[in-house]
């Protein structure tokens, strides 16, 4: 494991040479031609017979004149078919835009005509499909590509689908806008060949918008297979065919494209997919498919812990785990490893970054509350928020920046929020933090969520991770609030254990040895849940916009 590259010392030399993305499945067929590549709900596919309907997907998007420059858009569950058309459209020179399938209209309209997409690839969902046929006319789509869902399942389960959920499957018209998978696939031949460099993009990522409107961060080829190789040289890949990826993270989100897509390819492990995630058919598929990796997001965590508490499951085929998306509260990792005996590493990124840029070890110390250390070829700066341009000595707080391979091209249409994303060359993160004499990364908070009270700099991450020491506390969110006295404050959102007595007035009283008395919420609100995103990463978004109508309401 290289470690190197925290706060401004970079490793010698570079590990991490440019690929093409097709080069990562065109080495797995070659080796490994007679290995399962995808195992989806108990249906199974080689990556030899992968690699054939790789082929004949690019041959039909070649047809309908895809290349070097396109975009086609995958708004796609987990399923096979994202795998088919992500590397068969990066065969023909294409870029992929992932869409989120729980879009509304008006956020699918906007990233169509932003990203220039001409092409949508969909189940024959009724929920997905209709969204995308609402708003094509007039957002530039030039075809809608149908996958119907019933040919890549069980048979029994095929069946079912056919006969008992035809309300659920879409309508697909007669028209010169759609086209059925079997017509894209009927005479396939064999794709021409196209002339595909590393730098080119392969991906738009949208970010999550949370800051503003949605932006394409521009991920080359190089970009998103140096993460992938990055993430086997800091943690080890699967040397064994016996090696299974859970992916129940969804694919369209930049952690598990490289976590669990990329990187199962690029080390021909045996992906077993998820069209979402649904804790007791997670816990089925544990129990059928016995995984040895799994990458989740806190919540997942979590939740597996909550229900394999109270009843008698097997995790001893998990080897590893690694966590990203949201910091991972210390109990619940603690609980999982004692649980499961395996050790579950904590990692940061953003879609920016493809998106690793730190991460614990696999062997070898684990710090409590950090998110680990550079991964191969990565230099992280911590540089002063006030003065950007000034590198912070170790130890001290700022701005985290980063420079690596995996470090997106830009922004897609924007240069000048391109430029303002980066300073003296490295990518500005937005996140306040430090790095130890050890080299492990410490989040704060991000720059955007600090409270401002009484003239304090107040960060939600400290609050949060003194309300996740109660054991009762499952899950906490910390936003800032009007004050009328210090400006802002902070109000606490948590829910607890199921069966737990705990009063808000009992918590303050926790929190009150841990916090100091600025920190302390002003409100503590206890919910049976808070609000998440798909990917199961609890989400700040609702509950800000929840009080701004509350304090609307109360200014009349």
């Amino acid at each position: 494991m290289d470690g190197s590259g925290m706060n401004g010392h970079a490793g010698s030399g570079r590990h991490v040479p440019p690929r093409l993305i097709t080069d990562l499945l065109d080495h797995a067929i070659a080796h490994h031609a007679d290995r399962p590549a995808i195992d989806f709900l108990g249906r199974k596919w080689t990556y030899g017979k992968l690699g054939e309907m790789v082929e004949h997907a690019a041959w039909g998007l070649q047809q309908l004149g895809v290349g070097p420059g396109t975009r086609v858009g995958l708004c796609l569950p987990n399923t096979p078919y994202f795998v088919i058309f992500y590397f068969a459209t990066l065969q023909i020179g294409g870029t992929i835009v992932n869409f989120n399938p729980l879009y509304v209209e008006r956020e699918l309209e906007h990233q169509i005509k932003d990203s220039g997409t001409t092409m949508m690839v969909v189940p024959d969902l009724r929920l997905i499909h209709d969204k995308v046929q609402a708003v094509a006319r007039h957002s530039g789509l030039e075809k809608i590509i149908v996958c119907p869902m019933a040919n890549i399942l069980p048979w029994t389960q095929s069946l079912g689908f056919r006969l008992l959920r035809a309300a659920d499957r879409a309508t697909v018209p007669h028209d010169d806008l759609h086209l059925t998978y079997d017509q894209l696939i009927a005479h396939a031949g064999e794709a021409a060949p196209v002339l595909v460099d590393p730098d080119d993009v392969a991906v738009l990522q949208y970010t999550g918008g949370t800051t503003g409107v949605p932006k394409g961060a521009m991920l080359t080829h190089a970009n998103l297979s140096a993460n992938s190789r990055q993430m086997v040289l800091h943690i080890g890949g699967p040397t064994a065919a016996a090696n299974r990826m859970l992916g129940v993270l969804p694919l369209f989100h930049v952690f598990a494209l490289t976590t669990v897509l990329n990187f199962s390819i690029d080390t021909a492990a045996e992906m077993i997919l998820l069209p979402r995630f649904e804790l007791p058919q997670l816990l089925k598929t544990i129990r059928r498919t016995r995984p040895t990796w799994l990458p989740a997001v806190p919540t997942i965590f979590s939740a597996i812990v909550e229900a394999a508490e109270q009843s008698d499951m097997d995790f001893s085929s998990l080897q590893f785990c690694i966590s990203g998306g949201a910091p991972l509260p210390l109990d619940t990792r603690q609980r999982f490893e004692k649980l499961t005996g395996c050790r579950v590493v904590e990692g940061y990124g953003l879609s920016e970054s493809s998106p690793i840029l730190t991460c614990n070890p696999a062997q070898g110390v684990v710090k409590d509350n950090s998110c680990g250390v550079a991964v191969t070829d990565t230099v992280i700066e911590v540089r002063d928020i006030s003065d950007p341009h000034r590198v912070l000595p170790q130890g001290e707080r700022g701005e985290v920046c980063a420079r690596g391979p995996q470090v997106m091209k830009g922004y897609w249409g924007k240069p000048s929020e391109t430029e303002a994303a980066f300073i003296d060359g490295a990518l500005r993160t937005g996140d306040v933090g430090y790095v130890d004499t050890d080299g492990y990364l410490f989040l704060v908070d991000r720059i955007k969520d600090v409270i401002l009270c009484s003239g304090y700099n107040v960060y939600p991450r400290v609050i949060e991770e003194a309300l996740y020491e109660h054991p009762d506390v499952t899950e906490a969110v910390v936003i800032a609030v009007p004050d009328d006295y210090r400006g802002q404050a902070p109000k606490a959102f948590v829910a607890l254990r199921s069966g737990s007595a705990l009063t808000p007035a009992a918590l303050d009283d926790f929190l009150a040895s841990r916090l100091s008395k600025i920190e302390l919420p002003r409100e503590i609100e206890i919910r049976a849940s808070l609000p998440k995103t798909l990917i199961g990463k609890l989400s700040k978004k609702e509950l800000v916009e929840e009080e701004r109508a509350k304090q609307a309401e109360a200014t009349g």
